[in-house]
């Protein structure tokens, strides 16, 4: 069973923590995300109205603060002012892991250049989720994330991962999935390399 929550230590004064967040199903969150979510002065969300469901579902009222890609460097500063004041801060994204193809990224490099404490709050992240369930190689895997917009772009870096070995990963949007998977089928070097998509999650691993 797990402690009771009066018997677990406090969260740490000038701390941030990121916060991981159900990626599609809300029986994915974590009892310490939750506690986290509980416990600290304020969250920092990238989308303040989603957090703010998330929360409620869960019986949870918290101050948001808005941080997203467009206000990343203004937000960072406020943040990193709450942190001296001794403020324990839980940064959380639509979904998933702050950080991994989701702002978060420059908060945390600030957060630690400044001397403050950053503590990860482990739980749902759609990489692991899609490469776990696709039954290619795991054993040796690159994460890419969402290729250039640009077509001119994605080919080079395309280009540029053929010769990779081990399974390559992927985010995509569902209304690029269809042109994505045809670009990887012209670079594809041999037949024999496997394929896939998480069609939940919008991922597409592939094999190089």
């Amino acid at each position: 069973m797990p402690a009771p929550e009066s018997t677990l230590p406090p969260l740490s004064p000038a701390t941030l923590y990121l916060v991981a967040t159900p990626i599609g199903n809300l029986e994915d969150i974590t009892l310490r995300a939750l506690r986290v979510l509980r416990e600290c002065d304020v969250v920092a969300a990238e989308d303040t109205r989603r957090t703010g469901q998330l929360l409620t579902y869960f019986g949870i009222s918290k101050r948001l603060l808005s941080y997203f890609r467009f206000n990343e460097a203004k937000r960072s500063e406020e943040i990193l002012q709450r942190l001296s004041r001794g403020e324990k801060i839980a940064l959380v994204s639509d979904a998933g892991t702050p950080g991994i193809s989701d702002p978060g990224e420059r908060v945390v490099c600030a957060a630690i250049g400044a001397g403050f404490r950053v503590e990860s709050v482990p739980g749902p992240c759609a990489l692991i989720a899609a490469l776990t369930a696709s039954g290619l190689p795991t054993n040796e895997f690159h994460f890419v994330g969402f290729l250039p917009v640009k077509s001119g772009q994605r080919r080079r870096l395309l280009d540029r991962l053929k010769n990779v070995s081990g399974t390559l990963a992927f985010y995509e949007s569902p209304y690029r999935i269809e042109r994505f998977l045809g670009e990887l089928e012209v670079r594809r070097t041999s037949p024999r390399h496997p394929g896939g998509v998480d069609r939940f999650r919008e991922e597409a691993p592939a094999e190089g």
